[in-house]
């Protein structure tokens, strides 16, 4: 059973999410001890191919509070660990208009951290309102059947 520890609340929000892909991660000493207190945040994060490489930008993890000199700045690029194989689906697909990498969740898989990353098209603001009405209409039915 997995432990999340960060889930990105916008991403199913801005984004309609057609496919997943669990990924490692690459992380330092203190970095994972910061994960390990639950300091990590996915907010404003996005993945991207960089010299054939997974990478993932703005993913915040806090400096370890004991960490010293050792902290890394916590807004640092970060790789993800991928095989090639995937790294050329991935390609094709963001070469598509309009697919991105969203970052949905962290979560521990036994002793190591992973990330699970959407393959979708960004909403545009009529379908996110759409969203919305169809959320508060279920939920209006659920309460009448109460």
């Amino acid at each position: 059973m997995a432990k999340i520890i960060s889930k990105n609340p916008t991403a199913r929000h801005n984004y309609t999410i057609e496919d997943t892909l669990e990924t490692g991660i690459v992380l330092s000493g203190t970095e994972i001890k910061s994960v390990r207190n639950g300091k990590a945040n996915l907010k404003d994060s996005y993945a991207g191919i960089k010299n054939g490489e997974l990478y993932i930008y703005n993913l915040h993890i806090s400096p370890y509070e004991f960490g010293n000199i050792y902290n890394k700045d916590p807004l640092r690029d970060r790789k993800l660990l991928v095989n090639k194989r995937e790294i050329n689906k991935l390609v094709g697909l963001i070469k598509q208009k309009g697919y991105s990498l969203v970052p949905l969740s962290m979560y521990f898989k036994g002793n190591f951290v992973k990330i699970e990353l959407g393959i979708g098209k960004g909403k545009k603001l009529y379908d996110k309102r759409r969203d919305i009405a169809k959320k508060d209409a279920e939920m209006k039915m659920r309460r009448a059947k109460i």
